[in-house]
């Protein structure tokens, strides 16, 4: 059990500033001398960059829907150890869930990680009616606990003292009030913000002018108390080294492996759970303990990929190098995916495609996540030498994961700009946005799992393939084949968070290990 002050930081609905005040808070009461740990909810890779900076540790994720409820409360304590204060950011509007349900809202996570919550509320177009709208919030769902309210873009004083007023009377205190202030927007273009990794030394401008503003406007002491009302967590730490040891493999294709009930294909897009803006704009009762419902335990934190010896092997001997591609134009990634990496016994390292020529020495995997690489793609086109070595290492059978922007790069082009050419396919920008979760099952065995292996992802990309897939496709989702798998390549549009499979990292360090002995043989 462990007491650690946290709140989540929610709006009404998207656009009404969330991202301005959970990084200005994040920021200002790090600049109080405070260690915070900063979090969204749900698959966003954007945010969290920001909150990177804002805190000075990396940004994590927190989302049911990709990693399952019981993960939540471990995967806050192992993000936030040594931390002061949790700051999380919501998505969407409080109780906005996948489909027509509550599930992975920023309320549901609230709920499982029993913090108040802290709501932003846009008041530019708005007097007394702010009241009924924050009573409506609070008594929609009693096991939510808004213990707060931020007004954001205020007009004038007198704006301000309306609102205030009005709101006197609901018992839930105005903890803050921004004027507006386009100088503290973010630019943004075709998938929301623009990555904080690529507009540096602006980006950390930003949040530093931020972190000014609010450190004005809010009651950071009040902010503070508010998230030390927040009780005890009974849920141990989750543990990289655990997750990767405990990776047995289970039934594939079994629903209940993940946890998340039957498979229903294509998610519609009206029930998306990433929010594109413009702006960086009593709690529940808790007992995650050994007896919570469709655990990870009952998983087995799972994953039909490599056995628990497998994983255990790659701890013996030879760590082989995994290289995982960073840098402007490959920003998406999950934090814990090298730690996994790391976990199941790799040595990771960062490439960046834009920079470097050469992968790093002894690469016997590549993994590539998401990113723009359509606003890089003359770059990454003229770094001949990387893309000639990564298609070298496919063709090896080395493990290559690639997802989303991974794809694209794997492409023969991309917008007309060659392409490393492992994959049969052409790719391009369209006006058409596809955003959603996905249930998928493995249509065979590969580096990243075996046939039948039930997984739930995400898409989120303005782009396609010609081709969309190849004749041993990577996943099967609403009756459809979708990805590429040849030889160690597995490359789709689905993102993945490995903390929901673990195992996914100990069968690629598995993969590696015997690429990496496969090319000293041959060396020798």
């Amino acid at each position: 059990m462990v007491s650690l002050p946290r709140l989540v930081v929610a709006a009404p609905a998207s656009g009404h500033g969330k991202t301005t005040i959970a990084t200005g808070l994040m920021a200002a009461l790090r600049e109080r001398g405070l260690a915070v740990s900063g979090h969204k909810v749900g698959p966003d890779y954007i945010d969290p960059g920001y909150h990177a900076l804002a805190t000075g540790r990396p940004g994590r994720n927190l989302d049911p829907v990709l990693c399952g409820a019981d993960l939540m409360v471990p995967l806050l304590r192992h993000a936030a150890a040594g931390a002061d204060l949790a700051v999380i950011e919501g998505v969407m509007g409080l109780y906005d869930g996948r489909g027509t349900t509550g599930e992975g809202s920023t309320a549901h996570v609230a709920a499982l990680l029993g913090a108040p919550v802290l709501l932003v509320v846009d008041a530019a177009a708005q007097g007394r009616s702010v009241a009924a709208l924050v009573t409506g919030f609070a008594a929609y769902d009693r096991s939510i606990r808004i213990g707060g309210v931020v007004l954001n873009r205020v007009g004038s004083d007198r704006h301000e003292e309306i609102l205030r007023t009005a709101l006197a009377d609901t018992g839930i205190p105005v903890l803050g009030a921004l004027r507006r202030d386009d100088a503290v927007a973010v630019p943004s273009r075709h998938l929301g913000l623009v990555p904080a990794a690529e507009r540096q030394p602006a980006a950390s401008a930003a949040v530093h002018r931020l972190a000014a503003l609010i450190g004005q406007a809010v009651d950071l002491d009040a902010v503070v108390a508010l998230a030390r009302t927040a009780g005890p967590l009974t849920a141990p730490a989750w543990e990289p080294s655990v997750a990767t040891s405990g990776a047995a493999a289970s039934e594939p294709g079994s629903p209940a492996s993940l946890g998340h009930g039957a498979v229903s294909g294509l998610e519609p897009l009206a029930s998306l759970d990433h929010e594109p803006t413009t702006g960086l704009g009593h709690p529940a009762p808790l007992d995650l303990g050994p007896g919570a419902p469709t655990s990870a335990a009952a998983r087995g934190q799972t994953q039909a990929s490599a056995t628990a010896d497998q994983a255990r092997a790659t701890h013996q001997g030879h760590r082989p190098v995994v290289a995982v591609a960073g840098g402007a134009a490959f920003t998406f990634g999950y934090a814990e995916t090298g730690e996994l990496l790391t976990a199941a016994g790799a040595d990771v390292v960062t490439v960046d495609p834009l920079r470097d020529e050469s992968l790093p020495p002894g690469t016997a995997a590549l993994v590539i996540g998401g990113g723009f690489p359509e606003e890089y793609a003359a770059d990454l086109s003229a770094n001949e030498r990387l893309r000639a070595e990564v298609a070298s290492l496919a063709a090896s059978g080395a493990p290559v994961i690639a997802e989303c922007a991974g794809l694209l790069y794997l492409a023969r082009e991309l917008d007309g700009a060659p392409m490393c050419a492992v994959l049969p396919s052409t790719a391009r920008m369209t006006s058409r946005l596809t955003l959603g979760y996905r249930d998928a099952i493995a249509a065979g065995d590969s580096a990243l799992g075996p046939a039948g292996l039930a997984v739930r992802g995400h898409e989120f990309h303005r782009t396609t393939v010609s081709p969309a897939a190849s004749a041993r496709p990577a996943w099967r989702l609403d009756g459809r084949d979708e990805g590429f798998v040849c030889s160690g390549v597995h490359a789709s549009y689905l993102h993945l968070h490995w903390a929901g499979q673990p195992g996914i990292a100990a069968r690629v360090v598995v993969a590696a290990r015997h690429a990496a002995k496969s090319a000293t043989e041959s060396a020798a």
